[in-house]
């Protein structure tokens, strides 16, 4: 079974930095497309950043310059390393992954369950 593993959300200082990590796991044939998106409260789920299997990157504006993604085709993992953040930073960081797979074979969108980020003042 396809599964998405995050870690290393907490909580940080406004201008701190954290590094979030996605691993994802199974029968995996490809991944075309991996990212992390964010969801606040009140809010509707929204891109951060995600990176295709040929190393493009793709960004929101609003963390453009303070976020980078990357990923490691050997393992299967993608990283979302993230500095000067702000209290509107504050959001649970959903990685997603469009994969296919031996039981699967043509891509689907996975998501992992999530993980907090809170940024205070």
């Amino acid at each position: 079974q396809v599964q998405l593993v995050e870690s290393g959300g907490g909580l940080v200082q406004s201008g701190g930095s954290l590094r979030l990590s996605c691993a994802a796991s199974g029968r995996i044939f490809s991944i075309p497309v991996m990212g992390w998106y964010r969801q606040a409260p009140g809010s509707q789920r929204q891109l951060v950043a995600t990176v295709n299997s040929g190393g493009t990157t793709r960004y929101a504006d609003s963390v453009k310059g303070r976020i980078t993604i990357s990923r490691n085709n050997a393992n299967n993992t993608v990283a979302l390393q993230m500095s000067s953040l702000k209290p509107e930073d504050t959001a649970v960081y959903y990685c997603h992954g469009l994969l296919s797979s031996y039981e699967f074979p043509v891509p689907r969108d996975y998501w992992g369950q999530g993980t907090q980020v809170t940024v205070s003042s």
